[in-house]
Order: structure tokens, then C-alpha cells, then sequence
């Protein structure tokens, strides 16, 4: 009798996830409740979105039954999985190029906007009030600037006692959706880094020292003064670390949070039909310089079978009713329209 109600009641919750949902479990011989219950799934890539797809695997399981098994390996070895068909999905936050997302049999779609931040650990001072332009801080991972009281600084901040402490930078040493997105904002703002290093998941850095991760990142920074490294934000505030002021394309200093990425991506323009948007250093008064989109990658070949109809279901639910979840962790959902266009290509594979 126990058993009989069990499984009345699991059947009538997963009958009602798949109505909200879409019919998702309606599609591809997949009506039955049991088919997908306590499914697990596994995903790789970017560290960026990793508090993201915790959450929504944490939040979610109760009601889809899809649990997410996700390695935090960084965006390049992310599409090397999902390409050699290690993984259900991968993610990464640099869009894979058109030629291998047709070779690869893969479909591509945001999942969320968030930003990177720069942190520093400099004794004395608090979080969020040194100030720091573009150019100046290309010139801190160039070696052009090579202590905390250089005059570049601290006429940004005459406010600011800053000491005599040799600058540390740290950079990625996976291969990194995060730092294609940090060295594209310094292309952008710096031509002298455009023309010597350039833009890439992995680039040949000027100097520093490298982590894995930005949870390795995150770590650095918090046990070495002196250190400047870049991270995405929910790193940041989950170590309690000191994240600095950047200057915009408007001209103003901004400081990071979710509000500001949000301006950022209100201003973004999103390419048709590959749903990409470069989302840094876009105009708006209070327009945080460096955000990005991460993407999802899932084989086009596995989305009638069961795990890919589970990753289908886990990435609607995040979609729509994971949006809280993402705004706790100051990720910005997707705009309403690029989300619905999403949502079609989930239910087509196109």
C-alpha cells in the first residue's frame, strides 16, 4: 500500500513537471514518468558557470528527477568532451566556431550573463574602492606597472594610501572561456595588448603565475598580497574578496554586481541564428566593461534517447523556473526573446 502511494505520487509530480515544462517527456517515446526518474546526467567545462548548474541540478532534482553530474574543468576541455562524446553536455563561455559545431553535431545556447570581476589583495585596502581603468590594468598583466603605488594608480585614487608592494598578477592556466573573455575587454581597451597578446581561451601571458580554475584563482588571490587575478563574481563574493572598481566606456566607475551586469547585457546585440552576443565594454552609464554569456553544448545525435531528452529537461527547468536560483547567485537571466528562441531549439534540436 506504502509502495502503490510512492509511485502515485511520483507519477503525478512528473506528470506535472512535464506540462510545465513543455511536454518535454512527451516527445520521443518518453511519456512514461519512470522513464526519466532519477536520471543523472554529466556535464564539463566552464568554471564560470559551475555555481549555476549546482544550483539548478540541487534545486531542480526534486521535481524532474534529473540529477547533473558536472566537472569544473574550464571551457576548452569542456568542448573537448563534448566533442569526443565523453559528456551529456558541455559548457563553455567562448561560443565554439560554427564550422565545429557542424562537425561536431552540436547545438549551442546561452544559459545565463554574468560577470567577471578583477580582485586584489593589497593590505589596507577595502573592498570595492581602489579604482582601476582599462589600460592600466592591461599594463598590470604587460609588466608595464610593476608595484601597487605606481603614479597611474594613485592618481585614480588620491584617496587611497597605497603601498609599495610589487604587483602579482595571475591569469588562467586551463584553457578558459573566463580569460577569452577577460583578453578580448583588454584587446578592446588596450591596443598595445590587442597587437602583443591578443584574445583566446588560452593566451602566451607576458608574466605571472597561473591557476586552474576560478576557484584556483579565487584562492590565490585570497593567500598572496599583491596579487590581482580575475574571476566570475559568485567567486568573488562567496571567498569574501576584494573586487575593484572599473572604469566603462562611458566614462564612469562602476562597481560589479548584478544590476550593473544586467545594463550590460540590455545593451548587447545578439547575432542571429547562433544566439552569441559579445556583452563587453558596451555602452550604458552604468554598464559593468567585462560580462559575458556561458553556453551550452549538446549533441544533436543523442536528444531522442534518454539522457538527451534528461539534459533537455534539466536546461528547460533552468531556463524557467531556475531563474530565482540564478538571480541569488547574481547571474542575470537571459533577455525574454533569446530565451523563448532557446526554448524553441530545445524542442526541435535546431
Amino acid at each position: 500500500m506504502v509502495f502503490s502511494r510512492l509511485c502515485v505520487s511520483k507519477t503525478r509530480a512528473f506528470s506535472f513537471v512535464s506540462v510545465l515544462l513543455g511536454g518535454v517527456l512527451s516527445v520521443g517515446g518518453f511519456a512514461a514518468p519512470q522513464a526519466l526518474w532519477a536520471a543523472e546526467i554529466t556535464g564539463a567545462g566552464s568554471s564560470f558557470a559551475a555555481p549555476l548548474y549546482e544550483a539548478w541540478s540541487a534545486a531542480s532534482e526534486e521535481q524532474t528527477g534529473v540529477r547533473v553530474n558536472y566537472q569544473t574543468i574550464g571551457s576548452g576541455a569542456g568542448q573537448n568532451q563534448v566533442l569526443a562524446g565523453t559528456v551529456d553536455f558541455g559548457a563553455s563561455d567562448a561560443p565554439m566556431a560554427p564550422e565545429k559545431l557542424h562537425k561536431g553535431q552540436l547545438l549551442q545556447f546561452p544559459t545565463a550573463i554574468g560577470g567577471i570581476v578583477v580582485i586584489a589583495n593589497i593590505p589596507g585596502i577595502a573592498t570595492e574602492h581602489l579604482k582601476l581603468t582599462g589600460p592600466v590594468l592591461a599594463d598590470l598583466y604587460a609588466g608595464t606597472i610593476t608595484t601597487w603605488n605606481d603614479p597611474r594608480i594613485t592618481a585614480l585614487n588620491p584617496d587611497l594610501a597605497l603601498p609599495d608592494l610589487p604587483v602579482a598578477p595571475l591569469h588562467r592556466a586551463d584553457g578558459s572561456g573566463t580569460t577569452y573573455v577577460f583578453t578580448e575587454y583588454l584587446t578592446q581597451v588596450a591596443p598595445q595588448w590587442r597587437a602583443s597578446v591578443g584574445k583566446a581561451t588560452s593566451v602566451a601571458w607576458p608574466l605571472g603565475a597561473g591557476a586552474r580554475g576560478n576557484d584556483g584563482i579565487a584562492a590565490y588571490v585570497h593567500n598572496t598580497e599583491g596579487s590581482v587575478g580575475y574571476v566570475e563574481y559568485a567567486y568573488a563574493v562567496s571567498n569574501h574578496l576584494s573586487a575593484i572598481q572599473l572604469q566603462n566606456k562611458a566614462g564612469n566607475f562602476v562597481t560589479p554586481s548584478a544590476q550593473s551586469f544586467a545594463k550590460a547585457a540590455e545593451a548587447a546585440v545578439w547575432a542571429e541564428p547562433d544566439l552569441t552576443a559579445s556583452l563587453n565594454n558596451t555602452d550604458g552609464a552604468g554598464a559593468w566593461p567585462i560580462v559575458t554569456t556561458t553556453y551550452a553544448l549538446v549533441p544533436r545525435t543523442a536528444q531522442q534517447s534518454r539522457q538527451g531528452k534528461a539534459v533537455e529537461m534539466f536546461f528547460r527547468w533552468g531556463l524557467t523556473l531556475g531563474e530565482a536560483e540564478s538571480r541569488k547567485l547574481d547571474y542575470v537571466p537571459l533577455p525574454e526573446r533569446v530565451k523563448a528562441a532557446v526554448l524553441q531549439r530545445l524542442a526541435t534540436g535546431q
